[in-house]
């Protein structure tokens, strides 16, 4: 993994690369560092995600939702193609995702259908410390939930796993 950069350093970057750098803490959706970098400079890594977040929540109905299709199912096809983005895969292996033995793989595979099914988009959820026993227990409680209450509680787990990324980027 490259140097951290400082916040220092992201500030003065020029919008190509400050998008090139960070469009990726947001899975498909450089556009929110694009609208993120007309905002510097920023005083801390947690300054730059709080107005990352402020992008995603004044961000019309049609872009959220196409954020949150822009993630791959847990455990999904894309997974078992190798077509997850390097974030994804290191976040779906750290929590044992990779690992599923074929009962475990069926479980997913039909909880991921019924919530893609229910609310339009993939469950969501930051995987980083959490084991696959969590996310299975995550989906039940979820999936149960109104699409209103989880659209929010999406949007939120979206924003967890931009943090994530971004301190993989961006000393603190």
């Amino acid at each position: 993994m490259a140097e951290k950069l400082t916040i220092r350093q992201v500030s003065a970057l020029d919008t190509a690369e400050f998008e090139r750098r960070l469009g990726s803490v947001f899975e498909h959706a450089p556009w929110i560092a694009r609208r993120a970098a007309a905002r510097r400079p920023f005083a801390s890594r947690d300054a730059l995600h709080r107005a990352m977040i402020e992008i995603i929540a004044g961000a019309s109905d049609d872009e959220q939702l196409a954020l949150l299709r822009g993630h791959p199912d847990l455990a999904g096809k894309a997974a078992i193609a190798g077509d997850l983005t390097a974030d994804s895969r290191r976040e779906q292996q750290g929590a044992g995702l990779d690992r599923l033995t074929a009962a475990e793989f069926e479980a997913f595979h039909a909880l991921n259908r019924r919530y893609r099914d229910k609310f339009g988009f993939p469950f969501i959820l930051a995987v980083k410390g959490k084991t696959k026993q969590d996310i299975l227990a995550a989906f039940a409680v979820r999936i149960e939930r109104d699409a209103a209450v989880e659209r929010r509680e999406a949007i939120e787990q979206v924003g967890r796993i931009g943090a994530f990324r971004l301190a993989d980027i961006v000393a603190d």
